[in-house]
Formats: C-alpha cells, structure tokens, sequence
C-alpha cells in the first residue's frame, strides 16, 4: 500500500511511495506526529539521481524488518534536496560541522521540535568497513532517545545553538566594497597554485568541472591581457571534452570524474552542469574562435533540448547515473560503456577496430568488468571526419536501443534560468534560432507556471503543475540572470522587466541592511537557523548569483539601488577571493564585470534591417567582462522598457551602437567592426 509520499510531485519522493516505511513529507504535520507519539523524527535527504540513495534505497528502505523497526520507534520524513535547499542546507550544514564531511543520502535523526542530534550519510545494511549497520544505528538511536533523553537534548541545544552563531556579517569588508584589481589578481594566483598543469582542471581526484572559475579567468583575460589566464581555460576545456567526463556520442556532461584525469565519470548528467558549461564553451569561443569549444557549445545544448527538454518546455533537473544492463540489474554508467566486442557487433571488424582506436576501447576496459568509457585522445592526427561521423551515428543509434537511465522531470526554476542564458546566448552566436527558441519557450514556462501574481516564484513544476515549495534565492537570481541573457538576444524589453520584478523581491525578501544576503525569503517557513551560503559549490550561490543579475539590470537601468545592492553583496568576495578562489569562482566573475564598468551597449534601428543584425552580433560577441546589450528601435514600446535605449537616435538615418559606461557613452557607431574593436575587453 502507498504511504503518504503518492500525493507528492517530487520524482524523487514518489520513488519511495511504494516501500513498507511510512514516510511523511517534510511538513509540520510530521514533526507533531513525533510530538504526539513522543518519538524522534528520521529525516532522509536525497534526490532522484543519486546513486549511493537508490542502494539504501534498495538496501534498508525496501526491506520489511528496517521499514517495521522505522515505523514502530521513528517518524521518518523523506526530503528532496533539490526541491528544498533550504532544508538540506541547515542539516547539511550540522552533518559537516560534527563529522568533518557530508553527502547523500543524508541521514539526520531530530528531536520533535526539528533539533538535530545524530548524523550521518549512507549507512550500509550490515556492518561495513568500520561503518555500523543502518539496523544498529537505527538501535542505538531508540537506545539514546529512550534511556537519555535528557541527554539527547543537551546535545541538540548545542548543535543549534553553535549553528545560530555562526554569522557571515563578520566575513564582509567593513566598507562592503568589490574586489579591487590587486585582489582578483591574487585569486589568478589562487587558482594557477591549483592547477593541474598536466590533465587540466583544478585539484586532484574526484574532478569536477569547474566552470564559474572558468567563467571569472576568461573575463580576466578579457579585462587585463592575461595569458595564463586563458591558457587554464583552454588546457581544461580541451582536457574535460575529449575525457570520458563528455558523452562523445551523445554530447553533454557527466556530473564529475571519480579520477584526476576526467576518464571515468558519475554518469548522473544534471541540467545545471550542461547548462553553465554549454555557457562556458561557448564563451570560449567567443574569445579565441575555438572549433573544438565551438562543437562541444553546440552539442552540450543539442542535449539538453533533445534530452531533458520537457512536454511544456521547461527543462528536466537530472538523468540517472544508473541504468538496466539489459538484465534486470541496475548498474552505473550501463548506457554508456563499450567493449571492443560491443562495438563489432554495431560497426563490424574494421570500423570498430577505428572505432576502439579514436575512442580508446580496450579488451582491458577504463571501467568494470573490461568496459571502456569513451574518449577522444587527441594522440591519432587527423581523423577521417565522415568516417567518424558514420561510426557516432550507428552507435549512438545502437545505444539507444539500450534501456535508457531515468530521468527525473521536476523542472527547477533557477537551473532552467542557467538553461535559458546558456540557450539564448548559443542560439545567437552559431545562427541557431531553435536554441533561442527553446530558451523562450522556457521563460514562457516559468512565467506561466512559476510566477504568481505577487511576482513570487515556485522552485519547482512537474507536468505543468507548480509544487508548493517556494523558491529560494538562487531561483530569483538565476532565473534574472536567464531572462536578462534572454533579453539581450531577442530584443525583447519585457524579460528585462522581469527580471526587474524578480530582483526587487531579492532586495525586499532576501537582503539585510548591511548587505548580506539570505537563501531563503524572511516570510519563508522558519527552520532552525536561516540558510546563508555565499560559496560557488555545483552552481552559482544565491549570493553571488543576485549580485551578478543585479549589477546587470542596473547597467541596463541606470538605478542606483541595483548597483549598491550589487557592490555591497559583493564584498564577500573581497572576504573569500583570496583565500577559496575555487569556491567563489562566479563571484569573482561578477567582480570583473562590475571593475570593468560593465559595459553597456545599446544597438538602435529596425531588427528586420541586416544592419541592425551586423550591429547587434558584433555587440554579443564582445568579450568585455559582463557587458549587457539592450536592443531597440528608437521611440519603439520595446525601448520604453530598456532605459540605456532612451533617446539614442538613429545616425544619418541608419542603426547605430552606443558603447557606455555608468549611462556616460562614446560617440555612437554604425560600424560593426569598429563597435567589435571597442568591445575586446
């Protein structure tokens, strides 16, 4: 019979409708359940695509002794990470603090009244490598709980009492001022000590893909001339795409390598990865005209459109890691590993035997059981492109006979803001107005679907339905961020305008007085401590994500008060730049875009007039550290919405760029080539 979880949205919850432990969601229904029953409460924390929460899954929560042993002394309350940040945040943050590391499945025993006082992770289903069994924790919990509840108690009022003191006001320059030059210069130092000269990327094993960093070191590049700078960008986009980090078939990211040498991944892909590194290599060609970073741009989004797009065009959060091998077992990475014998029976003897050349295919395999993840080496020369061309096709055809990984179809507003600024800004560059398209089509959804009259936002949708959690700060932020890319690309003034409404609630909701930013709105559900996080982790943070979108609706703008607001969040970067530049890495983007003014380009005519075409490209294409782009025709409603396009006038009648800064502008051009000139960096 279901538990309470069938009622549910979250594709998460719902895969734990079905086991025999009684799981409540997170509500305050559960918590006086506890209460009344005077027993604690066992909160899971975990997301669809997880691997190590589908083996406790399968482990202990599908297993009728644990679920009658859970049900009889526990409240057990089921989480999606994804759909409450909010929630893991605070309880991820005590697991860290008292076990010196943290992860998923998250296993978080509370008091009735939400305190938390044992943790842990995955817990396997019997004692393993000095790790107790779920069964004995389950014990010594309903031990403590029953003979040394006073106990029990001392220990959760230390633990929310050290976690109410923890404050970041002190972290912030008195000043609350950006970082100044000399400071991000010692993040580039930062951050050359943690490279890996000889696989690219940054730090040792597991790898991750570290794209805000490599977003901040392309605008430093831009904005100083820096060689280094560009030659990480290069060295770890090149090493990341021909890794078997990159789906050489299918295009897109896995969610990081368990190696230094991005050889064998965590085949999860999730949206936000796709979406900041789509942004990324494209970027990167943008400013050195890459072909590899080019191709990699353009399948990364091919992905996303064609594997996580959704019915109403929004976009799924995350596909699986895990998958059938074609015998009922689910084992990881089973989609998208080859062995040489695989490949014969596709391609035949002589094209698999090209094939397991060009992509690395060993009888001795890079994965289990002699199988091969595939990457591109570039140790062979040139490559026969039309035979490699028909080999990606049959194979990737053949793959997708294979039975396909899950896919978990919560639409996340803030990762389908990365999607939108990722899709928008692609579809521009490489003439593909599909692309534009989709992302249109998504902030059409989260319009539609997610915003409500009072321009608040839900985090999350599934089928067109928006869920009841309601968005936190990075949603706001991200989804700006999107709708201002989206903005720029189209011409069309009224995702500017939304962007406005959402950024106003981050002033109203999310902002203190002294400029520190909150995760969560102040008329949001009260938990144990209110969730402040300002570092760069998978995705941009909340923090440095509203100091980005706020400082670009201000150049569009002119208004002071987005400005302040931006500079002010921007002195946790000042604080932490020096000191953890891999953490902060977008922050420190932001920070070259507000040193570097940023720019602000108005481009003025007809948009169904090539001029006006020419003029507009060359301003997206302009490499200055965050510039924004309006686009207009003079008096039109479009540039009543955009106050940077207010009184620019045509020039002898023809389309015109005006390059400013701070709304103080250079003479006007109608010379695309010129207006690309102003604009490199």
């Amino acid at each position: 019979m279901p538990n309470r979880l069938a009622h549910e949205t979250s594709p998460y919850l719902l895969q734990h409708a079905d086991n025999p432990v009684d799981w409540w969601p997170w509500s305050a229904d559960a918590f006086e359940e506890a209460r009344r029953r005077g027993v604690p409460v066992l909160l899971s924390v975990g997301y669809s695509s997880c691997h190590w929460c589908h083996v406790m899954a399968h482990e202990s929560f599908e297993d009728p002794d644990t679920a009658a042993l859970l049900n009889e002394h526990f409240v057990p309350v089921k989480v999606d990470r994804e759909e409450r940040p909010d929630v893991d945040a605070v309880y991820m943050e005590a697991v860290q603090a008292a076990t010196g590391q943290g992860g998923w499945p998250m296993t978080v025993f509370l008091t009735p009244d939400a305190e938390p006082f044992y943790f842990g992770t995955y817990f396997p289903p019997a004692p393993r490598h000095g790790m107790p069994s779920f069964g004995q924790v389950l014990e010594g919990v309903r031990s403590a709980w029953t003979d040394r509840r006073d106990e029990v108690g001392e220990v959760a009022g230390r633990i929310v009492a050290d976690l109410a003191g923890r404050s970041l006001t002190e972290s912030l320059p008195a000043d609350r001022r950006p970082p100044r030059p000399e400071e991000l210069h010692t993040a580039l130092m930062g951050l050359t000590r943690d490279f890996d000269a000889v696989r690219g990327g940054f730090g040792g094993a597991p790898k991750f893909p570290p794209s805000m960093a490599l977003e901040f070191l392309l605008r430093h590049h831009a904005r100083t001339g820096s060689a280094a700078a560009l030659e990480m960008v290069q060295a770890t986009c090149a090493a990341m795409a021909r890794g078997g980090i990159y789906d050489q078939l299918g295009g897109g990211f896995a969610r990081y390598a368990v190696d230094a040498t991005w050889t064998v991944p965590h085949f999860e892909k999730m949206l936000y990865d796709n979406a900041l590194l789509c942004r990324t290599y494209a970027h990167l060609w943008r400013a050195t005209g890459s072909d590899l970073a080019r191709r990699v741009a353009l399948e990364t989004a091919d992905f996303m459109v064609r594997e996580l797009r959704t019915d109403q065009g929004g976009f799924a959060s995350a596909l699986d890691a895990d998958s059938d091998d074609g015998s009922g077992k689910h084992v990881e990475g089973a989609y998208y590993v080859w062995t040489p014998e695989q490949l014969r029976a596709v391609l035949g003897e002589k094209d698999a035997e090209f094939a397991a050349a060009c992509f690395g295919v060993t009888e001795e395999g890079t994965f289990e059981e002699g199988a091969s993840v595939l990457q591109l080496p570039d140790t062979h020369g040139p490559v026969d492109a039309e035979r490699m061309a028909s080999v990606k096709e049959r194979l990737l055809a053949a793959r997708a006979e294979r039975p396909r990984p899950g896919r978990d179809d919560k639409v996340v507003a803030a990762w389908n803001g990365l999607a939108i600024a990722a899709l928008a800004e692609t579809g521009a560059y490489f003439d593909r107005p599909d692309l534009v398209q989709a992302a249109t089509d998504a902030a059409d959804l989260l319009v539609r679907v997610h915003m409500d009259w009072q321009a608040r936002l839900h985090r999350t949708s599934r089928d067109g339905t928006p869920g009841a959690n309601s968005g936190v700060l990075e949603d706001y932020a991200d989804v700006a961020e999107g709708f201002l890319a989206l903005a720029a690309v189209t011409g069309e003034g009224v995702w500017t305008e939304f962007a406005g409404f959402f950024l106003d609630t981050v002033l109203l909701q999310f902002t203190t007085e002294d400029g520190a930013l909150y995760d969560t709105a102040a008329d949001a559900e009260t938990l144990i401590r209110r969730p402040q996080d300002p570092t760069d982790n998978a995705t941009p943070s909340g923090w440095t994500a509203a100091a980005g979108a706020l400082l670009s609706y201000a150049a569009l703008t002119g208004s002071e008060l987005h400005r302040t607001a931006a500079e002010r969040a921007l002195g946790i970067v000042t604080a932490l730049g020096g000191r953890a530049p891999r953490f902060i890495g977008w922050g420190l983007a932001v920070a070259e875009a507000a040193l570097d003014g940023p720019r602000e380009i108005a481009v003025v005519g007809a948009q169904d007039d090539p001029a006006t075409a020419a003029l507009h490209r060359a301003a997206l294409l302009g490499t200055a550290p965050g510039a924004v782009v309006a686009l207009g025709s003079p008096g039109s409603d479009d540039s009543g919405e955009v106050p940077l396009l207010r009184d620019r006038p045509l020039v002898d009648g023809r389309p015109a760029a005006y390059v400013c800064r701070h709304f103080t502008c250079e003479r006007p051009t109608t010379d695309p080539e010129e207006l690309a000139e102003r604009l490199r960096g």
